[in-house]
């Protein structure tokens, strides 16, 4: 006898879109066909979507002090460690062990997405997110992305807006 799908995958959901669809925020889904074979995950989504990476941010985790936190940044750029620690107050930033990441957030690795972790993180948002009407954010496995107002994305992950990201 089969087993059960659980409720989320019956509506086809991922922990962040039920999230955003809770909180009553419009959002985009988009999906494409994840390559394996792919160098960036980021980059592949932005090619495979036809948005420009400006608009296409990573979910990355770091340790800063001990304490795991979130950054977004633009997958054309890279995280500034130093920045990240900043923004949270704290003093040494380094990027997080991925399987820690991994169980943390419920998500895998190339999928994780800011929003409906299994435990929420501080997060920090690169400012340059504000520049656009909508970002693209990873919808919680790789091949999906959620498009919406980065001022959603802020509200729900309750992010501090800094410059985190580097070109």
């Amino acid at each position: 006898m089969a087993k059960k799908p659980k409720k989320q995958q019956q509506t086809g959901g991922t922990p962040a879109t039920v999230a955003l669809t809770a909180a009553g925020v419009t959002y985009t889904v988009h999906s494409y066909d994840h390559d394996p074979a792919h160098p960036s995950y980021g980059e592949e989504a932005a090619e495979a979507m036809g948005v420009s990476p400006d608009r296409v941010f990573k979910t990355l985790v770091a340790d800063v002090d001990g304490a795991l936190t979130v950054a977004v940044v633009p997958v054309a750029g890279q995280l500034d460690l130093k920045a990240l620690a900043a923004a949270v107050g704290g003093k040494r930033a380094a990027m997080a062990d991925p399987a820690l990441a991994e169980r943390t957030t419920g998500y895998v690795r190339g999928g994780i997405s800011p929003l409906g972790q299994r435990r929420k993180l501080p997060t920090v948002l690169d400012v340059s997110a504000s520049s656009h009407p909508t970002i693209c954010v990873s919808a919680g496995r790789r091949g999906l992305e959620v498009e919406l107002a980065p001022e959603d994305l802020a509200k729900l992950t309750e992010a501090v807006l800094a410059p985190v990201g580097r070109a």
